[in-house]
């Protein structure tokens, strides 16, 4: 929840290389769950090779924001549609850095990188026992669409979830996002009775 972003902090003091390293690790594997931290989090690791107190501070805060949400997750209940959604995103200025994009491919490029991923996903989900007659991806793949394999759709930039991994955001903004995407805050004891329930 930032308006502003990390940049390398070339005159900054200098961290332990590994103790940073291990700490964004940590965090990378929480993000399969938490993927409210993963836009934060993929810009710490940027900057693993010379990491300084600024870069350090902001892992520290990762770390607070994930204890004052510590019951946040995602909830799939088994009783309801389940629907394969991916929403595609370029930002050909992104990093502070370098000017790059922070994809490194160009806006079709990377969309049919979120292709293959969908279509990855749809494989494993369908050994699950998963099924899909479409999946929306909110960009345009043509052979896909020709194909009947994804379903396209405008995004107003209000709806646009992508942002929440690919943007500093206000707190407001933030929290909207992270509401659309489907997180909810369980206490452990309404973990276990859906647990139980949907056992």
């Amino acid at each position: 929840m930032a308006t502003k972003h990390l940049d390398a902090d070339l005159s900054g003091t200098p961290v332990d290389q590994t103790k940073y390293r291990s700490i964004v690790g940590a965090l990378m594997y929480l993000t399969a769950s938490r993927p409210d931290i993963v836009h934060v989090t993929c810009y710490c690791a940027r900057y693993q090779a010379k990491p300084t107190e600024k870069h350090f501070t902001t892992v520290k805060r990762i770390f607070r924001y994930l204890k004052d949400t510590i019951n946040m997750g995602l909830w799939y209940s088994k009783d309801t549609g389940f629907e394969l959604t991916a929403f595609s995103y370029s930002d050909h200025v992104g990093c502070l850095d370098s000017r790059k994009s922070t994809s490194g491919e160009a806006e079709y490029v990377s969309l049919s990188a979120c292709c293959a991923q969908v279509l990855w996903s749809r494989t494993q989900l369908t050994d699950y026992g998963f099924h899909f007659d479409k999946i929306p991806i909110y960009h345009f793949i043509k052979e896909n669409v020709e194909k009947g394999i994804v379903e396209l759709f405008f995004v107003e930039t209000e709806y646009q979830l992508a942002d929440l991994f690919t943007k500093a955001l206000s707190e407001d903004r933030f929290k909207y996002l992270v509401r659309r995407l489907g997180m909810r805050c369980l206490t452990p004891e309404e973990l276990e009775v859906l647990a139980n329930e949907f056992a």
